[in-house]
């Protein structure tokens, strides 16, 4: 497919209409029809996105991933090489279901290389997943998770900086050593300050 607006590489398949401006799609990826590609995304070679797979806009999807149905990618995300995305947590090979079990990937989280982001699950704004992760429950924003099952490590800035906590009262308060952003935790739940 030949389109002005956004570059495909001509070793690559792009069955849809669905892409923004500006975006890049380099060799050997599928792009299937009813899949969306937001503005300004680059999706490295050797990804496949699927019908009904929602790419937002500035998204990095590196070199052999694939984006089953039901996987959405909001804004600024960042998907490593080789990252594996589920969309059935009951698959069989002869047995039809309607529908696929949903995985949301908020707005600036980082998946790094390797991991596998079982599905139904949602991984919060500014998260960062460690390479080789294994993503089995629910990330709440600015979480740092790690290993096999993906486990809490701590939390991260918006530039992907760790955060130290500090106690300030009835909360925890942060300051990014790197760019200078506050943070305040209270319950479980980060929030820029």
């Amino acid at each position: 497919m030949t389109d002005a607006r956004f570059f495909a590489h001509p070793a690559a398949i792009v069955e849809t209409d669905q892409i923004g401006a500006g975006s890049r799609i380099w060799a050997f990826c599928n792009i299937q029809q009813g899949a969306r590609i937001g503005a300004d995304c680059n999706i490295c070679d050797g990804c496949f996105v699927e019908k009904g797979a929602v790419v937002g806009d500035r998204v990095t999807v590196k070199n052999g991933v694939s984006l089953w149905a039901g996987v959405v990618l909001e804004d600024e995300v960042f998907v490593g090489p080789g990252v594996l995305f589920t969309n059935d947590v009951y698959p069989r090979s002869k047995v039809a279901r309607d529908g696929c079990d949903a995985t949301l990937i908020r707005q600036g989280a980082t998946i790094g290389a390797g991991a596998v982001i079982v599905a139904g699950h949602t991984v919060g704004r500014f998260a960062f997943i460690g390479a080789g992760a294994v993503v089995t429950r629910d990330v709440p924003d600015f979480g740092l998770w790690l290993g096999n099952p993906a486990r809490p490590a701590g939390y991260v800035c918006t530039c992907a900086q760790r955060l130290e906590f500090s106690r300030s009262g009835d909360r925890e308060v942060a300051r990014c050593r790197a760019c200078g952003r506050e943070f305040a935790l209270r319950n479980g739940q980060v929030t820029a300050r």
